[in-house]
């Protein structure tokens, strides 16, 4: 029965960072957050604001994959089966996005 031991809310041998490197992680979310409304306060418009959020969209959700996931503790594999797909997509929005203004500046 002695070999059975059962650590709380972990698995053995999963690997965790301490939560001084959760609570950097959270702070930077918050600050991300805070600019991302800022942004939206100030009125900058257009083409800026889009990129803008979508950085620090794109920012946030690498933090959270990174050390919320723990992804930044896994076998690079598994990150690509995750990472690439993400790409693909940005670079589909990338060549499709052009191609569907136009046709609505057309209308």
């Amino acid at each position: 029965m002695a070999e059975h031991t059962h650590v709380q809310g972990e698995q053995l041998g999963a690997v965790h960072a301490p939560i001084r490197t959760y609570l950097t992680v959270w702070g930077w979310l918050f600050v991300l957050s805070a600019i991302a409304y800022f942004v939206d306060i100030v009125h900058v418009t257009g083409w800026l604001k889009t990129v803008l959020l979508t950085v620090l969209a794109l920012m946030k959700a690498g933090l959270i994959m990174a050390f919320f996931m723990h992804l930044r503790f896994e076998r690079l594999n598994l990150i690509y089966a995750i990472v690439a797909p993400l790409i693909l997509l940005v670079a589909m929005l990338a060549g499709l996005v052009p191609d569907g203004v136009s046709v609505l500046l057309r209308r």
